[in-house]
Protein backbone atom coordinates (compact mmCIF):
# COMPACT_ATOMS: atom_id res chain seq x y z
CA UNK A 1 0.00 0.00 0.00
CA UNK A 2 1.11 3.66 -0.84
CA UNK A 3 0.89 6.21 0.98
CA UNK A 4 0.78 10.16 -0.40
CA UNK A 5 1.72 12.91 1.47
CA UNK A 6 -0.31 15.89 0.22
CA UNK A 7 1.71 18.89 -1.36
CA UNK A 8 2.38 22.53 -0.19
CA UNK A 9 0.82 25.48 -1.76
CA UNK A 10 2.24 28.33 -3.32
CA UNK A 11 0.13 31.71 -3.35
CA UNK A 12 2.27 34.25 -4.10
CA UNK A 13 5.44 34.56 -2.31
CA UNK A 14 3.75 32.67 0.66
CA UNK A 15 3.83 29.28 0.53
CA UNK A 16 1.52 26.89 3.00
CA UNK A 17 2.70 23.68 4.45
CA UNK A 18 -0.30 22.02 3.46
CA UNK A 19 -2.80 23.10 0.23
CA UNK A 20 -5.92 23.71 2.72
CA UNK A 21 -7.34 27.17 2.93
CA UNK A 22 -10.16 27.88 5.55
CA UNK A 23 -12.99 29.34 3.77
CA UNK A 24 -13.92 33.24 5.32
CA UNK A 25 -17.03 32.95 7.40
CA UNK A 26 -18.55 36.28 8.14
CA UNK A 27 -20.25 37.77 10.73
CA UNK A 28 -17.45 36.93 13.16
CA UNK A 29 -17.31 33.30 12.25
CA UNK A 30 -13.56 33.09 11.18
CA UNK A 31 -12.07 35.96 13.40
CA UNK A 32 -8.38 35.94 14.79
CA UNK A 33 -8.83 32.64 16.64
CA UNK A 34 -9.67 30.17 14.04
CA UNK A 35 -7.29 31.98 11.06
CA UNK A 36 -4.54 32.05 13.67
CA UNK A 37 -5.25 28.20 14.34
CA UNK A 38 -5.43 27.33 11.17
CA UNK A 39 -2.16 29.02 9.80
CA UNK A 40 -0.32 27.53 12.86
CA UNK A 41 -1.24 24.20 11.96
CA UNK A 42 -0.10 24.59 8.39
CA UNK A 43 -2.89 25.84 6.21
CA UNK A 44 -3.88 29.71 5.73
CA UNK A 45 -5.97 31.20 7.90
CA UNK A 46 -8.67 33.46 6.75
CA UNK A 47 -10.40 35.94 8.60
CA UNK A 48 -13.59 37.52 7.13
CA UNK A 49 -13.76 41.12 7.04
CA UNK A 50 -17.97 41.29 6.85
CA UNK A 51 -19.21 43.72 9.32
CA UNK A 52 -16.81 43.07 11.43
CA UNK A 53 -17.28 46.84 13.11
CA UNK A 54 -20.67 45.40 13.58
CA UNK A 55 -19.91 43.26 16.96
CA UNK A 56 -17.00 45.74 18.09
CA UNK A 57 -16.36 48.65 20.90
CA UNK A 58 -15.67 51.47 17.38
CA UNK A 59 -19.95 50.72 16.75
CA UNK A 60 -22.39 53.62 17.73
CA UNK A 61 -25.31 52.66 17.30
CA UNK A 62 -27.08 55.72 18.32
CA UNK A 63 -25.93 57.44 14.93
CA UNK A 64 -28.13 56.88 11.98
CA UNK A 65 -27.16 53.42 10.64
CA UNK A 66 -24.14 54.11 13.24
CA UNK A 67 -20.77 54.48 11.97
CA UNK A 68 -20.54 51.19 10.21
CA UNK A 69 -17.53 51.68 7.65
CA UNK A 70 -15.54 53.19 9.67
CA UNK A 71 -15.99 50.78 12.74
CA UNK A 72 -15.41 48.26 10.07
CA UNK A 73 -11.60 49.44 9.18
CA UNK A 74 -10.65 49.32 12.62
CA UNK A 75 -12.45 46.25 13.81
CA UNK A 76 -10.45 44.41 11.10
CA UNK A 77 -7.43 46.15 11.69
CA UNK A 78 -7.82 44.98 15.35
CA UNK A 79 -8.33 41.63 14.02
CA UNK A 80 -5.16 41.30 11.73
CA UNK A 81 -3.25 42.26 14.45
CA UNK A 82 -4.77 39.66 16.91
CA UNK A 83 -4.11 36.68 14.50
CA UNK A 84 -0.31 38.16 14.03
CA UNK A 85 0.44 37.99 17.34
CA UNK A 86 -1.41 34.37 17.55
CA UNK A 87 0.27 33.21 14.69
CA UNK A 88 3.47 35.33 13.93
CA UNK A 89 5.13 33.17 11.21
CA UNK A 90 1.23 31.33 9.79
CA UNK A 91 0.11 32.78 6.90
CA UNK A 92 -3.05 35.29 7.41
CA UNK A 93 -5.59 36.00 4.48
CA UNK A 94 -8.77 38.67 4.71
CA UNK A 95 -12.46 37.65 2.91
CA UNK A 96 -13.87 40.68 1.49
CA UNK A 97 -17.05 40.81 -0.49
CA UNK A 98 -17.09 42.97 -3.72
CA UNK A 99 -20.95 43.69 -3.35
CA UNK A 100 -20.10 45.53 0.19
CA UNK A 101 -19.99 49.22 -0.09
CA UNK A 102 -16.63 49.33 1.98
CA UNK A 103 -15.49 46.58 -0.33
CA UNK A 104 -12.47 48.93 -1.80
CA UNK A 105 -11.40 50.44 1.79
CA UNK A 106 -11.25 47.12 3.19
CA UNK A 107 -8.94 45.87 0.74
CA UNK A 108 -6.43 48.55 1.09
CA UNK A 109 -6.95 48.62 4.82
CA UNK A 110 -6.12 44.63 4.77
CA UNK A 111 -3.16 45.26 2.36
CA UNK A 112 -1.87 48.15 4.87
CA UNK A 113 -2.09 46.09 8.12
CA UNK A 114 -0.23 43.06 7.39
CA UNK A 115 -2.85 40.23 5.38
CA UNK A 116 -0.68 37.70 3.55
CA UNK A 117 -3.79 37.21 1.35
CA UNK A 118 -6.35 38.74 0.21
CA UNK A 119 -9.50 36.55 -1.33
CA UNK A 120 -12.56 38.44 -2.99
CA UNK A 121 -15.79 37.12 -3.96
CA UNK A 122 -19.77 37.77 -4.34
CA UNK A 123 -18.94 39.54 -7.81
CA UNK A 124 -16.02 40.38 -10.15
CA UNK A 125 -12.72 41.86 -8.63
CA UNK A 126 -11.76 43.99 -11.70
CA UNK A 127 -9.86 46.87 -9.89
CA UNK A 128 -8.76 45.18 -6.23
CA UNK A 129 -5.01 45.26 -7.90
CA UNK A 130 -5.95 48.91 -8.30
CA UNK A 131 -6.85 48.99 -4.42
CA UNK A 132 -3.35 47.32 -3.16
CA UNK A 133 -0.92 48.88 -5.88
CA UNK A 134 1.65 49.88 -2.91
CA UNK A 135 1.85 46.03 -1.26
CA UNK A 136 2.52 44.06 -4.18
CA UNK A 137 3.60 41.29 -1.82
CA UNK A 138 -0.23 40.84 -0.60
CA UNK A 139 -1.49 38.12 -3.15
CA UNK A 140 -4.61 38.44 -4.53
CA UNK A 141 -7.47 35.29 -4.82
CA UNK A 142 -10.34 35.73 -6.52
CA UNK A 143 -13.00 33.81 -6.28
CA UNK A 144 -14.63 32.52 -9.90
CA UNK A 145 -17.17 30.76 -10.95
CA UNK A 146 -16.01 28.98 -14.21
CA UNK A 147 -13.38 29.43 -17.19
CA UNK A 148 -15.46 32.92 -18.34
CA UNK A 149 -15.10 34.77 -15.24
CA UNK A 150 -11.69 33.44 -15.13
CA UNK A 151 -10.41 35.10 -18.69
CA UNK A 152 -12.33 38.64 -17.83
CA UNK A 153 -10.32 39.30 -14.88
CA UNK A 154 -7.19 37.66 -16.65
CA UNK A 155 -7.39 39.75 -19.52
CA UNK A 156 -8.52 42.90 -17.22
CA UNK A 157 -5.44 42.64 -14.88
CA UNK A 158 -2.85 42.10 -17.64
CA UNK A 159 -3.84 44.95 -19.62
CA UNK A 160 -4.77 47.53 -16.88
CA UNK A 161 -2.20 46.29 -14.08
CA UNK A 162 0.64 44.00 -15.89
CA UNK A 163 -0.39 41.68 -13.22
CA UNK A 164 -2.77 38.01 -12.95
CA UNK A 165 -4.25 36.71 -10.14
CA UNK A 166 -1.99 34.47 -7.52
CA UNK A 167 -4.68 32.03 -7.33
CA UNK A 168 -7.90 31.32 -8.21
CA UNK A 169 -10.97 29.85 -6.25
CA UNK A 170 -13.72 27.63 -8.09
CA UNK A 171 -16.83 27.84 -5.76
CA UNK A 172 -19.40 25.00 -6.51
CA UNK A 173 -22.80 26.30 -5.48
CA UNK A 174 -23.91 22.77 -5.31
CA UNK A 175 -22.37 21.90 -1.97
CA UNK A 176 -21.21 25.52 -1.26
CA UNK A 177 -21.91 27.06 2.38
CA UNK A 178 -23.74 31.04 2.13
CA UNK A 179 -24.47 33.04 -0.50
CA UNK A 180 -23.97 31.16 -3.38
CA UNK A 181 -23.14 32.51 -7.05
CA UNK A 182 -25.55 31.24 -8.82
CA UNK A 183 -29.30 31.70 -9.28
CA UNK A 184 -32.03 29.05 -7.94
CA UNK A 185 -32.17 27.38 -10.85
CA UNK A 186 -28.52 26.63 -11.83
CA UNK A 187 -27.25 25.86 -8.68
CA UNK A 188 -27.62 21.81 -9.50
CA UNK A 189 -26.23 23.14 -13.18
CA UNK A 190 -23.21 20.48 -14.11
CA UNK A 191 -21.40 23.22 -16.04
CA UNK A 192 -20.59 25.14 -12.75
CA UNK A 193 -19.57 21.46 -10.99
CA UNK A 194 -16.34 22.41 -10.06
CA UNK A 195 -15.06 18.43 -11.25
CA UNK A 196 -15.82 19.91 -14.21
CA UNK A 197 -14.62 23.73 -14.10
CA UNK A 198 -11.23 22.67 -12.14
CA UNK A 199 -9.32 20.88 -14.79
CA UNK A 200 -11.21 23.25 -17.74
CA UNK A 201 -10.09 26.02 -16.11
CA UNK A 202 -6.60 24.58 -15.22
CA UNK A 203 -6.18 23.78 -18.90
CA UNK A 204 -6.93 27.24 -19.88
CA UNK A 205 -4.25 29.11 -16.94
CA UNK A 206 -1.92 26.31 -18.83
CA UNK A 207 -2.48 26.07 -22.16
CA UNK A 208 -3.70 30.26 -22.76
CA UNK A 209 -2.53 32.56 -19.52
CA UNK A 210 0.92 30.32 -19.85
CA UNK A 211 1.34 30.95 -16.06
CA UNK A 212 1.47 28.91 -13.33
CA UNK A 213 -1.45 30.13 -11.42
CA UNK A 214 -3.01 28.03 -8.91
CA UNK A 215 -6.50 26.61 -8.52
CA UNK A 216 -8.33 25.92 -5.35
CA UNK A 217 -11.53 23.72 -5.16
CA UNK A 218 -14.42 25.17 -2.63
CA UNK A 219 -17.81 23.47 -1.78
CA UNK A 220 -18.16 20.40 -0.23
CA UNK A 221 -14.98 19.49 1.12
CA UNK A 222 -15.35 18.00 4.28
CA UNK A 223 -12.56 14.96 3.98
CA UNK A 224 -9.21 13.86 3.01
CA UNK A 225 -10.91 11.63 0.26
CA UNK A 226 -12.63 15.02 -0.84
CA UNK A 227 -9.12 16.81 -1.12
CA UNK A 228 -7.70 14.14 -3.02
CA UNK A 229 -10.31 14.00 -5.23
CA UNK A 230 -10.09 17.30 -5.98
CA UNK A 231 -6.21 17.23 -6.06
CA UNK A 232 -6.51 14.37 -8.92
CA UNK A 233 -9.07 16.68 -11.14
CA UNK A 234 -6.20 19.30 -11.26
CA UNK A 235 -6.55 21.22 -8.58
CA UNK A 236 -3.98 22.68 -6.29
CA UNK A 237 -5.57 23.00 -2.85
CA UNK A 238 -8.97 23.52 -1.45
CA UNK A 239 -10.72 25.82 0.82
CA UNK A 240 -13.17 24.39 3.44
CA UNK A 241 -15.48 26.17 5.64
CA UNK A 242 -18.32 24.35 7.47
CA UNK A 243 -15.72 21.74 8.65
CA UNK A 244 -13.68 24.41 10.69
CA UNK A 245 -17.18 26.00 12.23
CA UNK A 246 -17.22 22.95 14.97
CA UNK A 247 -13.61 23.50 16.25
CA UNK A 248 -12.92 25.18 19.68
CA UNK A 249 -11.21 28.03 17.64
CA UNK A 250 -14.34 29.11 15.51
CA UNK A 251 -14.77 32.68 17.14
CA UNK A 252 -18.48 32.05 16.73
CA UNK A 253 -20.68 31.53 20.10
CA UNK A 254 -20.71 28.05 21.50
CA UNK A 255 -24.59 27.86 20.50
CA UNK A 256 -23.97 28.48 17.24
CA UNK A 257 -21.38 25.27 16.83
CA UNK A 258 -23.20 23.51 19.10
CA UNK A 259 -26.67 23.86 16.20
CA UNK A 260 -24.56 22.77 13.53
CA UNK A 261 -23.48 19.83 15.91
CA UNK A 262 -26.43 19.26 16.15
CA UNK A 263 -27.81 19.55 12.53
CA UNK A 264 -28.59 16.78 10.61
CA UNK A 265 -28.11 16.48 6.69
CA UNK A 266 -31.99 17.01 5.65
CA UNK A 267 -31.98 20.58 7.90
CA UNK A 268 -29.51 22.07 5.00
CA UNK A 269 -32.34 24.82 3.15
CA UNK A 270 -31.31 27.15 0.67
CA UNK A 271 -32.94 30.61 2.02
CA UNK A 272 -33.70 33.85 -0.34
CA UNK A 273 -31.23 36.70 0.61
CA UNK A 274 -31.18 40.45 0.15
CA UNK A 275 -28.30 40.38 -1.95
CA UNK A 276 -30.49 38.62 -5.12
CA UNK A 277 -28.97 35.39 -5.20
CA UNK A 278 -29.93 32.41 -2.68
CA UNK A 279 -27.64 30.89 0.03
CA UNK A 280 -27.58 27.61 1.70
CA UNK A 281 -28.19 27.56 5.70
CA UNK A 282 -29.60 25.31 8.79
CA UNK A 283 -33.41 25.01 8.94
CA UNK A 284 -34.40 27.27 12.00
CA UNK A 285 -36.88 29.54 12.62
CA UNK A 286 -35.41 32.42 10.70
CA UNK A 287 -35.24 30.21 7.96
CA UNK A 288 -38.44 28.88 7.73
CA UNK A 289 -39.60 32.60 7.26
CA UNK A 290 -37.47 33.73 5.21
CA UNK A 291 -38.21 31.02 2.83
CA UNK A 292 -42.14 31.31 2.80
CA UNK A 293 -41.62 35.35 2.37
CA UNK A 294 -43.33 36.16 6.08
CA UNK A 295 -44.07 39.51 6.50
CA UNK A 296 -43.00 39.73 9.90
CA UNK A 297 -39.53 40.12 9.09
CA UNK A 298 -37.77 42.83 10.21
CA UNK A 299 -36.85 45.04 6.83
CA UNK A 300 -34.84 48.16 8.79
CA UNK A 301 -31.88 49.00 6.68
CA UNK A 302 -29.11 49.31 9.82
CA UNK A 303 -26.02 49.95 8.24
CA UNK A 304 -26.14 50.21 4.68
CA UNK A 305 -23.70 47.40 3.53
CA UNK A 306 -24.37 46.24 0.35
CA UNK A 307 -24.32 48.31 -3.15
CA UNK A 308 -27.59 46.25 -4.11
CA UNK A 309 -30.05 45.40 -1.27
CA UNK A 310 -33.56 44.23 -1.65
CA UNK A 311 -34.11 45.12 1.77
CA UNK A 312 -32.44 48.55 1.14
CA UNK A 313 -34.55 49.73 -1.86
CA UNK A 314 -37.88 47.91 -1.96
CA UNK A 315 -38.17 46.58 1.76
CA UNK A 316 -38.09 42.83 0.46
CA UNK A 317 -36.34 39.81 2.65
CA UNK A 318 -34.61 41.17 5.56
CA UNK A 319 -31.34 42.57 6.83
CA UNK A 320 -28.89 40.69 6.19
CA UNK A 321 -25.91 41.89 8.72
CA UNK A 322 -28.75 42.13 11.65
CA UNK A 323 -29.64 38.32 11.40
CA UNK A 324 -26.44 37.03 10.40
CA UNK A 325 -24.61 39.05 13.25
CA UNK A 326 -27.50 38.17 15.66
CA UNK A 327 -26.74 34.05 15.13
CA UNK A 328 -22.93 34.76 15.59
CA UNK A 329 -24.19 35.91 19.04
CA UNK A 330 -25.46 32.69 19.98
CA UNK A 331 -29.47 33.41 18.82
CA UNK A 332 -29.64 30.39 16.40
CA UNK A 333 -33.31 29.77 16.13
CA UNK A 334 -33.88 33.79 15.58
CA UNK A 335 -30.53 34.53 13.42
CA UNK A 336 -29.47 33.24 9.74
CA UNK A 337 -27.13 29.98 10.29
CA UNK A 338 -25.30 29.99 6.62
CA UNK A 339 -23.76 25.69 5.90
CA UNK A 340 -22.63 24.09 3.23
CA UNK A 341 -24.51 20.86 2.18
CA UNK A 342 -22.25 18.70 4.24
CA UNK A 343 -23.65 20.48 7.58
CA UNK A 344 -24.39 17.19 10.08
CA UNK A 345 -21.71 15.53 9.25
CA UNK A 346 -19.71 16.45 12.67
CA UNK A 347 -19.33 14.31 15.43
CA UNK A 348 -18.14 16.68 18.19
CA UNK A 349 -16.41 19.49 18.70
CA UNK A 350 -12.14 19.37 17.87
CA UNK A 351 -9.61 21.45 18.13
CA UNK A 352 -8.11 22.90 14.73
CA UNK A 353 -4.97 21.00 15.38
CA UNK A 354 -7.18 17.57 15.83
CA UNK A 355 -8.63 18.49 12.58
CA UNK A 356 -5.72 19.48 10.37
CA UNK A 357 -3.71 16.06 11.41
CA UNK A 358 -6.76 14.23 10.25
CA UNK A 359 -7.25 15.74 7.02
CA UNK A 360 -3.16 15.63 6.19
CA UNK A 361 -2.41 12.64 7.69
CA UNK A 362 -1.38 10.05 5.23
CA UNK A 363 -3.59 8.52 3.24
CA UNK A 364 -3.86 5.25 0.85
CA UNK A 365 -4.22 5.66 -2.86
CA UNK A 366 -6.30 2.71 -2.64
CA UNK A 367 -8.36 4.37 -0.21
CA UNK A 368 -8.43 8.19 -1.98
CA UNK A 369 -9.82 6.20 -5.64
CA UNK A 370 -12.34 3.77 -3.91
Amino acid sequence: MTFRTLPSLQIGNHQARYPIIQGGMGIRISGASLASAVANAGGIGIISAVGLGFNSPYYDSNRRRGNFFEANKKALIDEIQKARQLSPHGIIGVNILVAARDYPDLAETAAANGADVIIAGAGLPLQLPEYTAEHPEVALVPIVSGVRAAQILCRKWKRNYGRLPDGLIVECPKTAGGHLGAKYEDLDSEALNTERVIPELATYLREQVKAEIPVIAAGGIWDREDIDRMLAKGANGVQMGTRFITTEECDAHPRYKEFHLQARPEDVTIVPSPVGLPGRALRNAFAEAAIAGSEDLEKRCIANCLKTCACRERKETYCIIRVLDRAARGDVENGLVFAGANAGRAQRIVPVAELMAELVGAHSQSSSTA
